[in-house]
Parts: structure tokens; C-alpha cells; sequence
């Protein structure tokens, strides 16, 4: 069973797969398999350009977590989306060094449901679980997810809204 672990740049992604690689689950890093789907260097963005169908449609069928912000798009067996409140996003991106642009551009996308939205898209309801991890701790999210990876979790999408809590950042 193939599992994406996905949401907008700056969630926690990566350092909770960190924490799952340690616990033993078996990781993929979405960055390590798009090379070959590189169609264009965004430089004024900071990012790469992918192929995204031919991408999806190339993935190998594989057991494990494969995590990055685009995996929502491959043919899985479930979406696990983090989401963080968008003030400690930007918080995070800032101290990352982004351009105000990418900032923006990503807080915004965390605000407006993006990523759940284009798993929505893709994916059956049944099939995504969508967490707000902003004040939970590493070993918290990592224990979260071992839940839905056992079926102890139920699905739920639709919990978080920003925009009735953030509003002073428009």
C-alpha cells in the first residue's frame, strides 16, 4: 500500500517522515523521484517545473509513505494532508530564507485549502485524512499517522478552516 504524505511547503512534512523513517516505515522522498519529469527551472519562484501526469503515471506501485507537497496527485491507497495555521507557516518560510513572493504564494495556498482541495480532486473521500498538526509535536504527528496506517484512524477532511481564524492576515 502506497501512502501520500502531503501538504503545502513548510507543514512538517519532511520532518515528521524523518521521524517515521526512524520508527521504521519505509519513506520516499517525492524530490528524489522527479528528475526525469523536470520540464522547466522556475527560477524567479525557486522551484522546479515537473511533468505531473507523466510523473503520476510513471510512479512505481510501491509499499510505503512517499511524501512531498505533489504526492496527493499519484495513484495511492490514501492522502494524509498537514496542514499548519498559516502565521507559523509563514513564520517558517521566512526563516527558510523564501523570497516574499514564495512566502505569500504559499501561505496563501495553506489558507485557501489547496492541497486538500486537489486531493479532493483526485482521491475519494474515504481515502484522505487531513490534520492540523501547528501545535503538535513531532512524535505526536508521527504517532497520528501510525494510527491511520493501522486503521485506528479514521478518514476526516473539512476540519480545518483558516479563514474564519485568520483573517487579519489578508
Amino acid at each position: 500500500m502506497l501512502i501520500a504524505l502531503t501538504g503545502t511547503p513548510g507543514t512538517g512534512k519532511s520532518t515528521v517522515s524523518d521521524e517515521l523513517t526512524n520508527r521504521g516505515h519505509q519513506v520516499i522522498r517525492a524530490n528524489d523521484t522527479i528528475g526525469p519529469y523536470i520540464i522547466e527551472e522556475d527560477d524567479e519562484r525557486q522551484a522546479h517545473v515537473i511533468d505531473t501526469d507523466r510523473w503520476r503515471d510513471e510512479f512505481p506501485l510501491l509499499d510505503g509513505i512517499v511524501e512531498g507537497h505533489l504526492t496527493h496527485l499519484l495513484p495511492v491507497s490514501r492522502v494524509i494532508v498537514i496542514r499548519c495555521r498559516p502565521d507559523v507557516l509563514k513564520e517558517r518560510l521566512v526563516a527558510r530564507g523564501y523570497p516574499d513572493e514564495k512566502v505569500a504564494e504559499n501561505v496563501e495556498a495553506e489558507l485557501l485549502d489547496v492541497v486538500l482541495i486537489e486531493a479532493m480532486e483526485e482521491h475519494t473521500p474515504e481515502m484522505i485524512y487531513e490534520m492540523d498538526v501547528t501545535d503538535k509535536t513531532v512524535a505526536e504527528v508521527a504517532d497520528m499517522i501510525e494510527g491511520i496506517l493501522t486503521g485506528d484512524v479514521p478518514p476526516k477532511h473539512g476540519v480545518v478552516d483558516w479563514l474564519s481564524t485568520c483573517v487579519d492576515l489578508l
